[in-house]
C-alpha cells in the first residue's frame, strides 16, 4: 500500500527562464514617454509665453487674482480692454488697452494725409463761419454800420470767406475817379480790421470798377491804376483798425475783369471792394507763385502787388502817389 501512495504523487517541474528584465519590468519606459510629454509642454509653453504681448501676460496675470473682475470687464484680457486696469502692448504708460498689431496697422493705413488734410479743412471752414458770424453781429450791433447792410455781402469761396463792400448809388465808397475812402467806409474797415484779428488766416484785398472807361485811359491812368489805388486805400483802413500788416498777403487791382454785374457792365455794384479771408490751400496757392522774399515783404505797407492789371506803389509814410488822373467820362 506505501508503494502505490509513492506512485500517486504529482511529479513538478520546475523551468527557470534566463535573461529578462530587472525588478522594475518595462515602467522605465512609462517614464520617459512621461518627461518627453512634460518637455514638449513646457517649449510650447515658452513659445507661447514669447509670441503673447505684455498686456496680454499682465490680463492672464490679472485673470487668475480676480477672475470675477476681468470677466466683467469684456475683452480678451484686462490689457485688451478699455478699463481702469493700464493697457499694455509697447507703451505700458497707456490707459485705454492695447491695440493689436493688427489693427494698428489697418488703422494706420487708412488715416492718410488726404484725411487729415480733409480734417483740417473742415475745421478751418468752420472757424470761417464763425468768423462770418461775429462780423454780421458786429454789423447788426453797430447802428451806423447796420444802415451799412444792403451794401456788404458775406459768402464762403474756394479761396475762403469773402467780404464785398459794394457801391449803391447814392452811398459811394468813393468818389468818382477817387481814391479817398468816405468817412463812413472809413468806419467800417477800421470796425473790420479789428474783427479779422480773431483768426490767423491772411488776406487778399481787391479793387474792382465798372466797365466805363476813362478818357485817355488806354496811355495814362485807367481802371486799373484806380481799382489798386482803392485797394490799397482800404488795405491802410483795415490797418489802422487794429490789423497786423504782415497778415497781408495781396493788395490787387482787377479793375472791370471780374464783373459782380455782367448784365449792367457800368452799374454801382460793380465798384466794390473784395477782402477775402484766405484758406491755408488759396495761401499755399499763392505762396507757390511768388519768389523767396523776407517774410512780411509780400504785400506789405509799402507796396500794393496785383496780380491781375497795375498795382500803384504806395511811398513810405502811407501817402498816395501825385499823379492825378484825368477827368473820367463817368
Amino acid at each position: 500500500m506505501a508503494g502505490d501512495a509513492k506512485k500517486l504523487q504529482p511529479i513538478i517541474i520546475k523551468k527557470v527562464k534566463k535573461g529578462g528584465h530587472a525588478a522594475h519590468g518595462g515602467a522605465w519606459k512609462i517614464a520617459y514617454a512621461d518627461f518627453v510629454t512634460a518637455m514638449m509642454a513646457f517649449f510650447l509653453l515658452m513659445w507661447l509665453l514669447g509670441s503673447t504681448t505684455e498686456g496680454d501676460k499682465k490680463g492672464i496675470a490679472e485673470f487668475f487674482q480676480s477672475p470675477l473682475r476681468v470677466a466683467m470687464l469684456g475683452g480678451s484680457g484686462s490689457g485688451d480692454s478699455s478699463s481702469v486696469v493700464r493697457g499694455g502692448g509697447k507703451d505700458l504708460t497707456r490707459e485705454t488697452g492695447q491695440v493689436k498689431e493688427g489693427e494698428s496697422n489697418a488703422k494706420k493705413s487708412s488715416y492718410t494725409l488726404r484725411a487729415l488734410k480733409e480734417e483740417q479743412r473742415k475745421a478751418e471752414r468752420a472757424r470761417l463761419e464763425q468768423l462770418k458770424t461775429k462780423v454780421e453781429e458786429v454789423l447788426a450791433e453797430n447802428p451806423k454800420l447796420a444802415a451799412l447792410g444792403g451794401q456788404i455781402r458775406l459768402d464762403m469761396t474756394k479761396e475762403g470767406l469773402r467780404i464785398q463792400i459794394v457801391d449803391e448809388g447814392n452811398r459811394p465808397m468813393f468818389d468818382s475817379g477817387s481814391a479817398v475812402v468816405k468817412p463812413y467806409m472809413r468806419e467800417l474797415l477800421q470796425e473790420l480790421g479789428s474783427v479779422l484779428t480773431e483768426v490767423p488766416n491772411r488776406l487778399t484785398v481787391e479793387g474792382h470798377t465798372d466797365a466805363q472807361p476813362f478818357s485817355a485811359g488806354d496811355k495814362g491812368y485807367s481802371n486799373w491804376e484806380l481799382s489798386a489805388d482803392r485797394a490799397n486805400a482800404s488795405r491802410r483802413e483795415l490797418v489802422a483798425g487794429g490789423l497786423s500788416e504782415a497778415r497781408m498777403l495781396r493788395v490787387q487791382g482787377l479793375a472791370a475783369s471780374k464783373l459782380l454785374d455782367a448784365k449792367d457792365p457800368n452799374g454801382a455794384l460793380n465798384r466794390r471792394i473784395s477782402i477775402i479771408v484766405m484758406n491755408r490751400d488759396a495761401e499755399d496757392a499763392v505762396l507757390k507763385n511768388l519768389p523767396d522774399e523776407p517774410e512780411g515783404e509780400a504785400g506789405g505797407a509799402d507796396g500794393a502787388t496785383a496780380a491781375a492789371g497795375t498795382a500803384t506803389e504806395v511811398p513810405r509814410g502811407g501817402k498816395m502817389p501825385q499823379t492825378q488822373p484825368p477827368a473820367p467820362t463817368r
